[in-house]
């Protein structure tokens, strides 16, 4: 078992930060859908299960796509019922579209989200379709899972940057949230997919979005690493009053559409940082360790996360 030292991080709080943070765990989903190789269906509920067990009570656990698109999740039905009677667990899944969310529905599945892009170039290669024309197919998908009374979260990426077009405006993107809060969305997770935001352009995008009428209620951040900025982008969030933050365990996952995108902000990274500024998270860094090294083990490589080769170390 790996275990932190004792009395470290030492607790130091800063002013202007929440009491609590949320960690909408991504890593059986978005992490494992970019893995080569397919895992398990056993191996993925054990992962949910571990992941559940270290305190983390939002896990989003797979995904309705099309098994074509997204072979590495094509078991969304074989594994759902493995998990789905974790207490007091969230477990959203992703829907791309109608047939997507019936198949959730029979399943019995509480919480959705859709995806979408703030830019043209990303929406034609993930979803082969304009932004407004993605944005009109999913209208339907949120208002029948409305009307089931399930709770919605909007993806949205490209949101900071996009390989394709470069920087993105910030007016570009909020358009693309109002339209998701508009169709009926919860909450909107704004993605860094190729991870390029930094900590200033992260505070204009959110004070934007609060000027043009969204609440930093309904906002979760999601960044990747690929620069280094992810843990600085997430404290920025954290200022603005953010309590939302997507990571994926061990740091898992990156973008099959965005070759320039690595992975996912770990997430015994974020809850070392937010331990540090005595941050409630609900989550046993030790436990949680432990699973990112089981995974590592199951899927034949070392974890990228800093702070679970740290850990593991320590044994």
């Amino acid at each position: 078992m790996s275990t932190p030292v004792p009395g470290l991080p030492m607790v130091v709080p800063a002013q202007g930060l929440p009491a609590r943070v949320r960690i909408h765990e991504v890593g059986a989903r978005d992490g494992l859908q970019n893995e080569k190789s397919t895992v398990p269906t056993e191996v993925k509920a054990e992962f949910v299960r571990r992941l559940a067990d270290a305190g983390l009570t939002t896990i989003e656990a797979t995904s309705f796509v099309h098994p074509k698109w997204v072979p590495q999740l094509a078991d969304a039905e074989q594994l759902f019922p493995l998990v789905a009677d974790l207490p007091g667990v969230h477990l959203p899944v992703l829907v791309p579209n109608e047939r997507g969310l019936d198949r959730a529905l029979a399943l019995g599945v509480r919480r959705i989200a859709v995806f979408a892009s703030a830019t043209e170039s990303f929406a034609k290669a993930n979803l082969n379709r304009t932004v407004d024309e993605a944005l009109a197919m999913f209208a339907p998908v949120v208002e029948k899972a409305r009307a089931h009374g399930l709770h919605v979260r909007g993806y949205l990426s490209m949101c900071f940057g996009d390989p394709w077009e470069g920087a993105v405006p910030v007016h570009q993107v909020v358009r693309v949230c109002k339209a998701l809060m508009d169709m009926g969305c919860d909450e909107l997770s704004l993605g860094d997919t190729i991870g390029v935001a930094t900590p200033g352009h992260v505070q204009s995008l959110l004070a934007e979005l609060n000027e043009e009428g969204v609440p930093t209620s309904a906002l979760g951040v999601h960044f990747h690493d690929t620069y280094g900025q992810a843990l600085a982008n997430t404290l920025a969030a954290l200022q603005h009053g953010v309590t939302t933050v997507d990571a994926s365990a061990g740091g898992l996952g990156g973008c099959p559409y965005a070759k320039s995108a690595t992975g996912n902000l770990a997430t015994e990274d974020l809850v070392w940082m937010l331990q540090g500024l005595g941050i409630d998270t609900g989550v046993d860094l030790g436990r949680l360790t432990a699973t990112s090294v089981w995974m590592a083990g199951q899927l034949g490589r070392p974890s990228p996360s800093r702070t679970v080769k740290a850990l593991s170390h320590q044994e």
